[in-house]
């Protein structure tokens, strides 16, 4: 029988618990064979047979105190890692079996409009009310605060009975309710009224948290323009930015957001990138130039072929890939959920040891130490404990997304702190990736007549040392002369005529083929060619007229980039297929280890090297010829560009090229791992303490619940300052 999908969404949850509390309720539902909930995507998705109750399924999670509706129709499970889906459903997400996210961009609400925010502040103004009440009529006893407490504890009693039968007997509604009834049968029901009031401050508290985290990385769908100006014959035509296909020529106005990710087809301009990448100042883009969606054109119009629908775009990809991060757990957050499967259980036979075995053995008060013991089990409620580190990484991904840092996942984060040495390619990872003119050298003449010989010899080419040429006269706004009787020489270069003379454009070689070069001239040129620069050599009417160097410069911020890994302790060294010359020359100039001369296979044998000898490797290339490279360090880093490879390729991806975003993303897991540690030395600290002053009798149930909900909340608002990424 075909299995069927059917993907819902879910309202309410908070965090992995969460998730885990409704995983094991749906998967007891009768012809369920695979369910998975994305926290990040608000999402479940569920494979079943025909005959499964889909209206008991959702009940069931709707018992458990969240909300459900369904997201898409059922259709055919994919019998690969595809996502089946029918003719009329539009594409909504993408994934494997069981893991399937709804992009669409989820009903926001004000926090007090929620439904926790509503039975928080009801159980807030009853336990207010009772308050009055005892002062008016001190007569009525404990019933005025039972019924307050009631108010609030009739729907967390009815989620911790559907999380028992559902599978989950040990949840944290289990343990508030036990307490808070226990309290009442105690005489001490204003105590379990407030307990159950500060608890639903403190669950109202993480949802908002949870809320800040998402709505971060969401934010930066809102960067896309709704419509677009598409080029159609001689006129312009104004449509959904949604409908824009690959290949359409659109015109971005001065002032304007860029609607689609493309390239810039004619003329240029400046283009600020600070909503996306973070640049401080706007950049220049020339024809050929990518641009990003979300970014904004500056000061001139620009014609912009698109390059990725609305669904691929840059900043659709980045929200894919964070949530699907968000869901990728780190080895601390692995094991913080397997101890706190077995810590509740162990907190629940502790809290009736102290109750019981008091009085039994050693004659104690009943009352007192029953007390004790709800108040024990009100301290090990796991809320902070669990929350510490997804709510850090959620926090962390988010941030480093907004920056262009692209992390997959918890576990890539957590690596990322113990990097001790980070391997680069050279070609597009420390350089720019396209050779730049670098010395013009005038035998006869000015640099000028010798840039605008050549430029004008090579109009019409797209050889990478032509396209400098031609990018270094249109920068310098040369006007270029007519060519006559244009032609390649193949393996030599280009000749023709201009203003009635020969010009030939070549190597140093082919030239001196044709005509002597002095001593100094080819001194001059060796020196170049020593620096690892191209150089060509230009000729006219038989004479040495001059000669162009181009070298495939290091990026701007390549040697700071590399500094400030140094000063973390993680040490640098460049792996390239380049030739030795070129190498050492761009090594020399960023004072990095070079190795040259190296095959992919090569590069990952180093990898191994470096590792034998105890360095916890990061390897940063294209994430293509480095693949092998990258899959065999600690961490892969691609150097992006926005491209499928960037983003797909490695463990993380530096979206917009920058080398000091290399030493930006090691310093965010650093922050993060410290963040996580304080949060689990809250967490356990403030339990310790209070455990031990509840078996000494000095606090009960009201700190007892203070310190379950006051550690959620610290540890919560201290995750939330990775939100704030330091400044570079």
């Amino acid at each position: 029988m075909d299995q069927l999908k059917t993907r819902y969404r879910i309202d309410g949850m908070d965090c992995g618990g969460c998730a885990a509390k409704i995983e094991t309720a749906v998967r007891r539902c009768d012809g369920v064979a695979q369910v998975a909930v994305s926290v990040a995507g608000h999402s479940m998705v569920v494979e079943h047979d025909a005959k499964t109750d889909l209206a008991s399924l959702m009940k069931r999670v709707k018992g458990l105190g969240y909300g459900i509706t369904p997201a898409g129709s059922s259709d055919p499970a994919p019998d690969n890692d595809g996502d089946a889906r029918s003719a009329s459903e539009p594409d909504k997400g993408h994934g494997a079996p069981g893991h399937v996210h709804d992009h669409a961009e989820p009903t926001q609400r004000p926090w007090w409009k929620t439904t926790k925010a509503r039975l928080m502040l009801a159980s807030g103004a009853a336990f207010v009310a009772a308050l009055l009440v005892s002062q008016i009529a001190p007569g009525l006893g404990q019933w005025p605060f039972t019924a307050a407490m009631l108010i609030g504890l009739i729907p967390v009693g009815r989620r911790a009975l559907m999380a028992a039968l559902s599978g989950t007997p040990f949840s944290i509604e289990m343990l508030m309710t036990i307490a808070a009834i226990g309290a009442v049968f105690l005489g001490a029901s204003e105590e379990g009224a407030a307990v159950v009031a500060l608890f639903l401050v403190g669950e109202l508290l993480e949802g908002v948290a949870a809320g800040k985290a998402r709505a971060s990385i969401q934010a930066l769908t809102k960067l896309i323009p709704k419509t677009a100006f598409i080029e159609k014959g001689d006129g312009v035509v104004e449509v959904p930015a949604e409908t824009l296909a690959v290949g359409d020529v659109i015109l971005v106005r001065p002032g304007d957001r860029i609607p689609a990710d493309g390239v810039i087809v004619s003329s240029g301009g400046s283009v600020d990138e600070a909503p996306v990448t973070g640049e401080s100042t706007p950049v220049h883009k020339a024809p050929g130039d990518p641009v990003f969606a979300g970014t904004v054109n500056a000061d001139a119009a620009l014609h912009v072929r698109v390059t990725a629908t609305a669904a691929d775009n840059t900043i659709a990809r980045v929200v894919k890939l964070v949530e699907e991060a968000q869901e990728s757990k780190a080895p601390t957050q692995r094991f913080i959920d397997r101890f706190s499967t077995f810590y509740t259980p162990a907190v629940v036979l502790v809290a009736a040891a102290v109750a019981i075995v008091q009085p039994l053995v050693f004659g104690g008060e009943w009352q007192v130490w029953i007390y004790k013991g709800l108040a024990i089990l009100l301290i090990g409620c796991p809320c902070a404990l669990v929350i510490s580190t997804p709510a850090a990484i959620a926090a962390s991904l988010s941030a480093g997304a907004r920056r262009g840092l692209l992390l997959k996942g918890g576990a890539v984060l957590e690596s990322l702190g113990r990097i001790t040495l980070a391997a680069f390619d050279k070609t597009g990872t420390l350089t720019e990736g396209r050779p730049q003119v670098t010395d013009i050298l005038a035998f006869i003449g000015s640099e000028t007549d010798v840039l605008r010989d050549a430029a004008a010899l090579e109009t019409g080419s797209s050889h990478p040392l032509a396209t400098a040429i031609l990018a270094r006269a249109a920068a310098d706004q040369i006007t270029l002369p007519k060519v006559t009787d244009a032609a390649a020489i193949a393996g030599k270069g280009v000749t023709g005529t201009i203003d009635g003379a020969e010009v030939f454009l070549g190597s140093a070689g082919a030239a001196g083929a044709q005509v002597s070069l002095s001593p100094e001239q080819a001194s001059r040129i060796r020196a170049l060619n020593s620096q690892g620069k191209s150089v060509s050599v230009l000729l006219r009417g038989g004479a040495v007229l001059g000669a162009i160097a181009m070298r495939d410069e290091p990026r701007p911020d390549a040697l700071s980039g590399l500094a400030k890994l140094k000063a973390m302790g993680v040490r640098t060294v460049m792996l390239t297929g380049d030739n030795a010359q070129t190498a050492q020359a761009i090594g020399q100039t960023l004072g990095i280890e070079v190795r040259a001369g190296l095959l992919p296979q090569d590069k990952q044998a180093i990898i191994r090297e470096y590792q034998a000898q105890g360095f916890k490797v990061a390897k940063v290339g294209d994430g293509i010829n480095d693949a092998p490279a990258l899959a065999a360090a600690e961490v892969g880093i691609a150097m992006g560009g926005g491209t499928d490879v960037a983003l797909e390729t490695a463990g993380a991806a530096v979206l917009h090229g920058r080398v000091a975003d290399v030493a930006a993303m090691i310093a965010l897991s650093r922050r993060t791992m410290g963040n996580i540690g304080q949060n689990i030395t809250i967490a356990l600290g403030l339990k310790a303490v209070f455990l031990v002053t509840t078996v000494m009798g000095i606090t009960g149930l009201w700190p007892a619940i203070l310190a379950d909900t006051g550690a959620t909340v610290l540890v919560t608002m201290n995750a939330m300052r990775l939100l704030q990424a330091p400044k570079d």
